[in-house]
């Protein structure tokens, strides 16, 4: 199938955009490789015996002989998080694997791992876009002792998987090989779990009820199971060739799930420089993998999230990728699932009707995927159209189903359940925004009502709960940028949003923070750029001020006329309640030099890359 039209005009124009950043990239990695030595051979004898001091003998013997390659194993394990509590035994399991193909591992260094569902709605929350900063730092310093041809990431959710990846691509000379731990087994139904929510937001039950309700939601080890950022993440990963075809959505503690951990390590020797199949990252993610990685994120329904993530992810690749890019192919990539929050079903029955394997398959025979890239698992993204199997234990691959198991779950692009990916650039005097409408029905795409601002996420619920919402109004939710508080998810907002819409007020939400991958029913227009505290027009709204949010013609305004909103000046807040509690006054430094949303909110400072070139 020939590439559609407009994906490779996008790749074509981020080809050019990028071209000195990306060249630039390039020569800093090539620069760093040694040509198939393995990296502790540029280490001294005093380095290299303090690298392997506690290493059993039989290790330290293959060490020793500077010609095995040796796997990083770098891991976001924690046990207080279900989706990376499975990971506690996988360094064990990677290290007889790695043995077993010839090479070496050694646990390398852990990441912090937060969780934005226990941190949703608290200080804690204001960490959380900027733990990705520190992972991938983290990750650079695990990586930093020059004793790894190769490396095996662990992670999972919201800031994880993203700050890994950041980090690996800081080391591109090194191939990786992503290692998912798959999602909990299903708890109670999506739309049950919702509506104790919004019964609880209305105060007809307790608390005791709807703990009980989120404990049958998550319950087990591995991912929540709804269709969020972190599940968005492992989509990514796999779209993108950094996992083993079909890794994604196998659940935790399951003989597939094993084999699938200890497959990864004989891959990542196979890949290493001193293997057969020698696969550097930096190399292997190329523009081409970006824009499968967009596609990817349009054609599920993933995460708002990424549209900062993917941003961060080609930056530290050397490749530019802004907003309109993801505008112009949402146009043309269709939706081919339905997974909460846009549809009842959760990951695991996505998996069941086909997967991750189905939707590149249909991708690909649409035009709509890069088909020539590299992956871990080599040359060519239809290797992953299939899925893993045992065969009386022994790992295999099979062709992935070429029918749906459940077509409200998971179409054909020839029978999508929208002809565009739902994901929607919006732009006009407050500035640029997204908004991801797969989940909001049409008749409530475009709201045009008085602005309500507030510069709290609970100062919005305290209204609500005074009865002071009963009406059509936009809610402006600003200071809540990188520079701001970090930017914190406003989900907390969505079920008071949603009960007003419900009672057939005209409502939405206009934001300089983000929502979570689980934004559903509400249009919200979110990581509004610039920020307010940077002196966005976001910060020259006023309470009252007539705005018209339109997901159809993309349009974000406030119809004030030129001349008065040009002479307004920009609002000013306190904010000195976020500078300290939580840690947050360790964040301060990274808060003070975050970049905007649509340059991927990082706190990194990239040489190559100049901010005027980036909407070319």
């Amino acid at each position: 199938m020939a590439l559609h039209s407009t994906l490779s005009a996008v790749t074509e124009r981020i080809v050019n955009r990028s071209q000195a950043t990306r060249a630039a990239y390039l020569d800093r990695l090539r620069a760093a490789a040694h040509q198939g030595r393995v990296e502790r051979s540029q280490l001294s004898c005093t380095n290299l015996a303090h690298a392997f001091a506690a290493m059993p003998d039989g290790i330290k013997i293959h060490l020793k002989e500077e010609h095995r390659p040796n796997l990083a194993i770098v891991s976001s394990y924690n046990d207080m998080l279900s989706a990376h509590q499975p990971l506690e035994t996988y360094p064990a399991q990677l290290k007889e694997a790695a043995l077993a193909a010839g090479a070496t591992a050694q646990f390398a260094g852990g990441v912090p791992a937060m969780c934005d569902g226990v941190t949703q709605g608290q200080p804690g929350m204001e960490l959380s876009l900027f733990s990705r900063d520190i992972i991938a730092m983290s990750t650079a310093v695990a990586l930093s002792h020059q004793m790894f041809d190769a490396a095996l990431y662990l992670g999972v959710c919201d800031k994880i998987v993203p700050g890994l990846l950041i980090g690996a691509l800081s080391f591109g000379h090194l191939p990786a090989v992503f290692v998912p731990a798959g999602p909990m087994t299903t708890g109670i139904a999506n739309d049950e779990k919702a509506k104790v929510r919004q019964l609880y937001a209305e105060g007809k039950v307790g608390r005791d009820a709807l703990l009980e309700s989120e404990c049958q939601s998550y319950h087990g080890p591995g991912t929540c199971t709804f269709y969020g950022t972190a599940n968005s993440n492992q989509m990514l990963m796999e779209i993108m060739g950094l996992h083993l075809p079909g890794a994604a959505f196998v659940n935790p503690g399951t003989p597939l799930r094993e084999a699938l951990t200890r497959a990864a390590a004989h891959q990542a020797a196979r890949i290493a420089a001193q293997g057969k199949a020698f696969t550097p990252v930096g190399e292997m993610i190329d523009e081409k993998s970006i824009v499968n990685a967009i596609v990817g994120l349009l054609a599920t329904g993933g995460s708002t999230n990424h549209t900062m993530h993917i941003v961060a992810i080609a930056r530290a690749a050397g490749i530019a990728v802004n907003w309109d890019d993801f505008d112009e192919l949402s146009a043309v990539v269709p939706l081919l699932v339905r997974a909460y929050p846009n549809g009842k079903a959760d990951v695991n029955h996505f998996h069941a009707a086909g997967g991750m394997g189905f939707v590149i398959r249909e991708l690909l025979s649409a035009g709509l995927l890069h088909e020539d890239v590299g992956t871990v698992a080599g040359r060519g993204l239809s290797r992953y159209a299939q899925e893993p199997w045992l065969d009386n234990g022994e790992l295999k691959w099979r062709d992935a189903p070429t029918d749906s198991g459940d077509d409200s779950v998971l179409r054909t692009a020839a029978d999508p359940f929208s002809a565009d990916g739902g994901l929607k650039l919006l732009s006009g005097k407050l500035g640029r925004a997204v908004i991801k409408v797969s989940a909001v029905k049409p008749e409530h795409r475009l709201v045009e009502a008085p602005a309500l601002i507030f510069h709290d996420q609970n100062d919005m619920l305290a209204a609500f709960k005074r009865g002071e919402l009963e009406k059509d109004f936009i809610a402006v939710i600003r200071f809540q940028g990188p520079r701001a508080n970090g930017m914190p998810e406003l989900h907390k907002l969505t079920p008071a949003l949603s009960i007003l819409q419900e009672r057939g007020f005209k409502v939405a939400l206009v934001t300089d923070g983000r929502m979570s991958g689980a934004s559903g029913k509400v249009p919200a227009a979110i990581h509004v750029s610039p920020e307010a505290l940077s002196g966005g027009p976001i910060g020259k709204v006023r309470d009252g001020d007539p705005m018209r949010l339109d997901a159809n013609s993309g349009e974000l305004t406030v119809l004030v006329d030129d001349a008065e909103w040009a002479a307004r000046e920009q609002a000013q807040a306190d904010l000195t309640h976020n500078d300290f509690g939580m840690g947050r006054d360790l964040f301060a430094v990274f808060r003070s030099v975050a970049d905007h949303a649509e340059a991927g909110a990082t706190s990194f400072r990239h040489p190559d890359f100049h901010p005027a070139s980036w909407r070319k």
